[in-house]
């Protein structure tokens, strides 16, 4: 069975692969190799195979080359794609810096009209208070001058009676020289309080002037006084409600914020600190009350300012960078701060005054600055090339304190940035964000 198979298939091979010889001569001898249907078979499938390798391989690398143009452009596109909107959010960023300047501005502007029309409240309530007591005087001045017109007229009744009566008496006792005598004096006595008369109803209408034009002066320091009001006031709401809705959206509570300031400036005092009108044991005037009042604000003001100067509200960085992560779960465990990448080197800003506690080499996060705030807030500036602070040292808000870096556990050159609150990793973008239209 298996030779009839083998000789039908010997036959098949011979019928497409007949048997061939190559002959290969030489000057002496002649030679041939015999070419049987299965060698030539399986010359030809190594062929096949040869040709559809090379055709293959040659579909695969111009695909690839196809396939790696394709990529090449598309990275290309994506590239300028990026480069444009690092553009975009730069000049967003020069805007902002330029808003928050002008507002900046606008707040020192604010404080300073405040401080003038605080001045001038203070001098227009100085002179409010001596236009009432001009007028106490001069009433009390016209009081005495109308006592005395009529004191003076019942004196002049009494001698006009005092004459008649003399008169009759002495031109039946005397005679006419001592009548005469009489007469003349009680004459003079009547003519002079007649005059003193006159003079005490001129005194009492020259008064009774006066009073009308301090009363009139006294209605128009009272309408300067309300426009000096409603300015304050009005200059209070711009000032002090952008502020207080800036701690609220970085979630801090005000009250205990600004009881906090208010105790560690307790007996120092402060820039701008208001003062109080005192009431000496009497009820207080509604034009003193609302002063009270907006002095109140006043101080509210300083105290969040002085308070905005302690937390941080600002940006590490300053010159041009891009956000690589943010805060939140990352890999399944928590990012804890917001990374900041730009070339290395680039200097990083301390974000609110505070008191370095820490400067130097920490595992995991590289070279480390830790900064200690008030209200219990802390910061971090991890991954530093260089640190340029000391632990004890004071800084201030926009203090240089490093420069960027790749140390510690990075993948690459970055400032990774936290802010903690009582030891709590809390979002840095709540307090940046919350300040991008006040600062």
């Amino acid at each position: 069975m298996r030779t009839r198979l083998g000789i039908r298939l010997h036959s098949l091979l011979e019928r497409y692969f007949p048997e061939r010889r190559v002959f290969l001569r030489s000057d002496t001898d002649t030679r041939f190799i015999r070419l049987g249907p299965a060698t030539q078979l399986i010359a030809c499938g190594g062929a096949a195979a040869i040709v559809a390798w090379a055709i293959i391989a040659t579909s695969v690398l111009v695909m690839d080359s196809i396939g790696a143009g394709n990529f090449r452009e598309q990275a290309k596109r994506e590239l300028q794609t990026y480069e444009m909107r690092l553009n975009a959010l730069a000049d967003e960023r020069d805007k902002r810096a330029q808003e928050a300047l002008a507002a900046q501005e606008r707040f020192s502007f604010a404080l300073e009209q405040i401080s003038i029309m605080q001045s001038e409240l203070l001098a227009s309530e100085t002179r409010r208070q001596e236009l009432e007591t001009g007028i106490e005087v001069i009433q009390a001045t016209l009081r005495r001058t109308m006592t005395e017109r009529e004191d003076a007229q019942q004196e002049a009744e009494r001698l006009a009676n005092a004459l008649d009566a003399g008169g009759a008496e002495i031109s039946g006792e005397d005679g006419n020289s001592a009548g005469d005598s009489t007469v003349n004096f009680l004459s003079a006595a009547l003519a002079d309080a007649a005059e003193a008369r006159d003079q005490t109803i001129a005194d009492a209408q020259e008064a009774l002037v006066r009073a009308d034009e301090m009363a009139y002066e006294l209605r128009l320091l009272q309408d300067q006084n309300d426009q000096i009001f409603s300015q304050l006031e009005d200059a209070m709401a711009i000032s002090v409600e952008p502020l207080d809705k800036m701690f609220r959206a970085a979630g801090l509570n005000t009250d205990r914020l600004l009881d906090t300031v208010r105790r560690g400036y307790s007996g120092q005092g402060g820039p701008l600190m208001p003062a109080s009108f005192s009431t000496r044991g009497e009820t207080l005037s509604p034009d003193a009350e609302r002063a009270n009042r907006i002095l109140g604000r006043l101080d509210q003001l300083n105290l969040y300012r002085l308070a905005a100067e302690k937390a941080p509200f600002a940006l590490p960085v300053k010159s041009g960078f891009r956000f690589t992560s943010g805060y939140g779960m990352r890999w399944g465990r928590l990012h804890a701060g917001t990374d900041f990448a730009a070339p290395h080197g680039t200097p990083i800003y301390a974000t609110a005054d505070g008191v370095v506690g820490h400067a130097g080499w920490q595992s995991g996060y590289g070279r480390l600055v830790k900064i200690d705030h008030a209200f219990g807030i802390e910061t971090r500036y991890a991954h530093m090339s260089r640190i340029r602070v000391k632990p004890g040292q004071r800084v201030s808000r926009g203090d240089r304190i490093g420069d960027m870096g790749n140390t510690g556990r990075s993948t690459g050159t970055h400032l990774h940035y936290e802010v903690r609150v009582d030891g709590k990793a809390v979002n840095p973008m709540t307090y940046i964000k919350a300040a991008k239209n006040v600062f």
